[in-house]
């Protein structure tokens, strides 16, 4: 039950771009239509899930038991950068047309914080190894539920007349607040089931 539960809220109620305001650039730059907002999603949930159980054991077996906690930022950031560049070049050996697909958004993934923030989150959170795929899957999830709607928006916003002082970046702004306010509406959500299934 734990489980439905980090997935119920990494998804809805602590959404990591809507909410914990988390990978915004991607969110941003990528989101203008939704078939490159879906190809992004796949590749930051690909390499989200790999890069938080490489770091879940890089923290667990080198930084925690030799007292190096304090490099924990710098070499999550190494080995996120080192996972993209390892996948990519795989990608382009065993499978080019997926590299093809995917090809374009393997580098922003280096640079998106989104990756690197819940790597350090489910340390913080203290989380076991299952938990934080689950976490990380989940939040993969909320990305990419996130991007693809206001993809959908923008699609839209495209399709209908705007005002001239809203046009561009201003009406793209309101929008992004609105779809944040709309996901702020499960906040509790959370709460609710665990008094509904007594957890702690």
């Amino acid at each position: 039950m734990e489980y439905l539960l980090i997935f119920i809220s990494a998804i809805f109620v602590n959404n990591i771009i809507l909410s914990q305001f988390l990978g915004i650039c991607p969110f941003l730059g990528v989101s203008k239509k939704v078939e490159t907002s879906l190809g992004m999603s796949a590749a930051v949930a690909f390499v989200m899930t790999l890069a938080t159980i490489v770091t879940y054991l890089v923290q667990t077996l080198v930084l925690n038991p030799f007292g190096l906690q304090y490099l924990q930022t710098l070499t999550f950031i190494l080995v996120i950068a080192s996972l993209v560049q390892m996948v990519e070049i795989i990608l382009k050996k065993v499978s080019p047309s997926l590299y093809q697909a995917l090809g374009i958004f393997l580098p922003l993934i280096t640079t998106n914080c989104a990756v690197l923030g819940v790597a350090i989150l489910v340390i913080q959170k203290d989380y076991s190894l299952l938990e934080s795929v689950v976490y990380a899957i989940s939040t993969a999830i909320g990305f990419g539920l996130a991007l693809t709607v206001f993809a959908g928006l923008r699609e839209q916003l495209a399709l209908v007349k705007v005002p001239k002082g809203m046009s561009g970046i201003a009406i793209v702004m309101v929008t992004a607040g609105l779809l944040s306010l709309a996901f702020m509406g499960f906040s509790g959500v959370d709460g609710g089931l665990k008094t509904l299934f007594g957890i702690e």
